[in-house]
């Protein structure tokens, strides 16, 4: 049990020897009672709505074995992150200072981001082209027509041509715009696979406009937070991002940082989700103008997510068996050698 998430409103979290016990209303006596014991030794970090209450000893006793505590809203709003205390890095912190202000450095560190992000997408729309006939569908996928798959076989051919204009980008400006209108045009094809039930035009944030745009940015958020506790784990500043230029209210590096793993696990997720029918229209809501999974939705979707995340799969990159929570925490890691050699940053790549 890697993470445990707390979804359920006005649940309290306790400590009692060496185990969180969580106390809550069950739902079937409504009655108040302890719904969970956990032992300490089980929990590499826990997530909870803003709702719950977490006693005094409980939070010093997972800040003691390093377990970072993150909150979200209701509407998958990150509120904020107790974590462990990591005051040893000084002189890590001071080369990442100086690498973010080097241009050269960060022209390439973004151009391996971007190429890998659009190898992920082209991969990703290779494998559910290859899955699909006119027909029917593979393993109970839904169809697909053939002017669709011709237009996602052209988006294949488009991306796969990008790649030698972002060899030759100049400047971090002309990334984004690559990236910028790789993304654009892979959504296109990649909303071809949703079920008809869920239409998906474009991309839409603050706030998400429909179920599958609530659901990329929920797994967004959650997985840009994971990479901020990482990157304050091993002593870097997520704030001073190269590709996501560093602002005041956002963790740029943590953006930078989860770039390659948005096509192969935030959107294969939610396409999942949708064709296999673990989500349906009563998982949302309408709330402040947008729509949003409701409690029911949220706790299918950490499921899911954290199956993803946990599920062990050789990989050719790395050439022996990981998991993508392992490979995350791993981009921090290889981006903190970097800082004194660069060739040692590999963003993730998919089979």
């Amino acid at each position: 049990m890697p993470t445990v998430c707390i979804n359920q409103p006005d649940c309290r979290i306790q400590l009692k020897g060496d185990r969180l016990e969580v106390f809550g209303r069950n739902r079937d006596t409504d009655r108040e009672e302890v719904l969970r014991q956990i032992p300490l030794r089980d929990v590499d970090r826990v997530i909870m709505g803003e709702s719950v209450h977490v006693s005094q000893p409980a939070m010093i006793a997972l800040l003691r074995q390093a377990i970072p505590i993150q909150v979200f809203a209701w509407n998958g709003q990150f509120m904020g992150n107790f974590l462990p205390a990591q005051n040893h890095h000084g002189l890590s912190r001071i080369r990442q200072y100086q690498r973010t202000l080097d241009p050269d450095f960060g022209l390439t560190m973004s151009g391996r981001i971007v190429t890998a992000k659009l190898y992920n997408q082209r991969r990703v729309l290779q494998r559910l082209h290859a899955g699909r006939t006119e027909e029917d569908g593979v393993s109970g996928e839904p169809s697909v027509n053939a002017s669709r798959l011709d237009t996602v076989k052209e988006t294949i051919v488009w991306l796969d041509g990008l790649f030698a204009s972002i060899r030759t980008s100049r400047t971090i400006d002309e990334l984004r715009g690559y990236e910028g209108a790789a993304t654009a045009r892979y959504f296109e094809a990649w909303a071809s696979f949703l079920p008809d039930e869920f239409p998906f035009e474009r991309r839409s944030t603050r706030p998400p406009l429909n179920p599958v745009n609530a659901c990329i940015s929920f797994g967004s958020t959650i997985v840009y937070n994971e990479a901020v506790a990482f990157a304050h784990a091993h002593g870097l500043d997520p704030a001073l991002g190269l590709l996501h230029a560093t602002e005041d209210g956002r963790w740029s590096l943590a953006l930078d940082l989860i770039e390659s793993f948005r096509p192969v696990l935030v959107e294969a997720l939610a396409l999942d989700l949708f064709s296999h029918q673990v989500l349906n229209q009563t998982h949302f809501e309408p709330k402040n103008g947008g729509i949003y999974l409701n409690e029911e939705g949220r706790r299918k979707f950490f499921l899911q997510y954290e199956r993803r995340m946990e599920r062990q799969f050789m990989s050719e990159s790395v050439d022996h068996r990981t998991t993508l929570r392992q490979q995350l925490e791993n981009q921090a890691v290889m981006f903190k050698s970097a800082l004194e050699d660069p060739a040692k940053f590999e963003p993730f790549l998919i089979n």
